[in-house]
């Protein structure tokens, strides 16, 4: 939600009322960060929406520097770790357990560069055309790889997972940052947010699929026990 403020708050606001009913949608534990990954994405609308009224106020320096790099944290140094463990800890085939866990330590070391970046170098966040451009002085040597690797480790356990309908979730989501690397190059981590952002709907889509399937196996299981031996 990068094209204004007012896109950015109502985004926010959409996107987390979708994460509070997916949440609802949870009947395993191992579900619950994965459930709770359209809440983060609605903070990281909010938060820009904040940074759309504070960059042209010079008056509100400490409010601006707090919401970028809280949105920065949130966009390179958080998802690379959250994508890959949520997916993680629902997997329950061991092999694709052991994959998925090397992706996680991939995305842990991305996390670990990108907090060194924000830490040493500066970012200056500004306002070009629609859309908010994020410049910083991080080392040019090393952009491509770490984007990479980015990308690796947030979108591949989605493809090695086992469960229901995370291939078209990892799908829409490489989609989604191929359109915005050729057509929004220079806003790619504002605008790749947008896009990610209608991942909340699918996340609900295959929570609300599989809380159904695990009602409709309980059933069964309840007349398999209690009826059928009535019956006969």
């Amino acid at each position: 939600m990068c094209f204004s403020a007012e896109a950015s708050f109502a985004g926010g606001v959409i996107i987390s009322a979708i994460g509070v009913v997916t949440v609802t949608k949870v009947h395993k534990s191992s579900q619950i960060l994965f459930a709770c990954i359209p809440l983060f994405f609605g903070l990281q609308q909010v938060t820009e929406g904040i940074l759309w009224l504070t960059i042209p106020n010079p008056g509100h320096g400490d409010l601006l520097k707090f919401s970028t790099y809280l949105f920065l944290v949130m966009a390179d140094v958080l998802w690379p770790i959250i994508i890959p463990l949520s997916v993680l800890v629902m997997e329950v085939n061991e092999k694709k357990k052991r994959a998925i866990r090397y992706l996680l330590y991939l995305g842990i070391s991305v996390s670990l560069y990108y907090s060194y970046c924000l830490l040493m170098f500066n970012v200056n966040p500004e306002i070009v055309g629609f859309h908010i451009q994020y410049n910083t002085d991080f080392p040019d040597s090393m952009q491509y790889i770490a984007f990479a690797a980015y990308l690796i480790a947030s979108i591949t356990p989605l493809f090695i997972s086992s469960i229901k309908r995370t291939h078209f979730m990892g799908f829409l989501m490489f989609f989604s940052c191929a359109v915005t690397a050729i057509f929004f190059t220079q806003y790619l981590t504002s605008v790749w947010c947008f896009f990610a952002a209608l991942i909340s709907g699918v996340i609900f889509w295959i929570l609300r699929d599989s809380k159904r399937k695990f009602l409709i196996d309980k059933l069964m299981l309840l007349k398999v026990n209690l009826i059928d031996p009535l019956i006969k």
